[in-house]
């Protein structure tokens, strides 16, 4: 490892103090080294290999977990840098579930929904995670019923605060009217993808290539999403994109469309899970309409690959009071 451009990297993106540093890159030797045993294996399964020896000594935190995200992202290794974003992204989900739940209806409640499994440690390798959501699931729809169940999940189990969203509100409130801010949300986003593809950078965790941004310029839902009255219809961008469009198989086309680390190897492995936790997802793809408008909205999961549906897709009822008088 080039550990003077490691830590040039890490000083000039002011990622790391100089206090946290020897151990960061002490972090980083140990995963090159993991990482050149059994070349023949593949990146991800020695990436989590490393992930889950951190599990069994305690040391799978995020100080240690960002180490290797960005020891992969400076070496360029982007099988690896996907496999520990896996782990990072979304992991508050099942920690705000196990928080709400007991807000909502009680410890009692919460304690024997998430009994004998508990919350999964961040280390833990993405094949392994459906077992620590899934039952889960069932057993809070079967304690609170399947519309409570639903509805909290369509919340969203992620940390959105409104911070995150404040561009966009104010990007709506300039926009002539809500048509005329859909088309600037597609046309920044498929600006995004086209500086992304030109750099060489993945969009989170896929290379985008031609044929991806094609795919997101003739989908009129990907990317902000169409209006039909006062509902927006918004589908997914897949997961992997390319590796979706080049699939043939219909099972592993849904895995690489579907988005949650909680979810997508069930698709593969016939693990039963509960597609009702795809309104979580639902509830991510509504949360910036909500802070636009300043109220709760409704949403609904129309398609889910977890379902068998080739895409998710998903209806965000907008207030009727909130819209421009010229769209109805």
């Amino acid at each position: 490892m080039d550990e003077k451009g490691f830590q040039a990297y890490l000083f000039e993106r002011k990622l790391i103090t100089e206090d946290k540093l020897e151990a960061c890159l002490a972090m980083a030797r140990r995963f090159e080294a993991h990482l050149e045993q059994e070349p023949e294996t593949p990146a991800a399964m020695r990436a989590w290999e490393f992930t889950r020896t951190l599990v069994e000594q305690k040391a799978d935190n995020w100080d240690n977990l960002l180490t290797l995200l960005r020891y992969a992202y400076f070496t360029r290794q982007d099988d690896i840098y996907v496999a520990i974003m896996e782990l990072l992204d979304g992991y508050e989900a099942q920690g705000n579930l196990y928080k709400r739940v007991g807000e909502r209806y009680g410890d009692d409640v919460r304690d024997r929904v998430f009994d004998g499994i508990g919350l999964a440690p961040l280390g833990l390798p993405t094949p392994e995670k459906p077992a620590f959501m899934h039952p889960v699931i069932e057993r809070l729809q079967a304690e609170v019923g399947q519309a409570d169940c639903i509805e909290l999940l369509s919340s969203s189990l992620r940390d959105l605060p409104d911070e995150y969203y404040l561009d966009e509100r104010e990007k709506y409130q300039q926009a002539a009217d809500i048509d005329a801010f859909l088309v600037q949300k597609k046309a920044e986003f498929i600006t995004q993808l086209e500086t992304l593809m030109r750099e060489g950078r993945l969009f989170f965790s896929q290379p985008i290539t031609p044929e991806v941004i094609e795919l997101v310029r003739q989908d009129p839902e990907i990317g902000g999403g169409a209006r039909q009255g006062s509902v927006i219809y918004e589908s997914k961008i897949p997961y992997m994109t390319q590796a979706y469009l080049d699939e043939t198989d219909e099972t592993r086309k849904r895995y690489y469309y579907c988005h949650c680390p909680w979810s997508r190897d069930a698709i593969l492995s016939g693990e039963q899970v509960n597609a009702n936790f795809c309104n979580c997802s639902a509830g991510f793809h509504k949360r910036n309409w909500e802070v636009i408008f300043g109220q709760t909205l409704q949403v609904e999961v129309l398609e889910t690959v977890l379902l068998g549906d080739a895409r998710c897709r998903f209806a965000i009822h907008l207030p009727e009071d909130a819209l421009d008088a010229n769209i109805a």
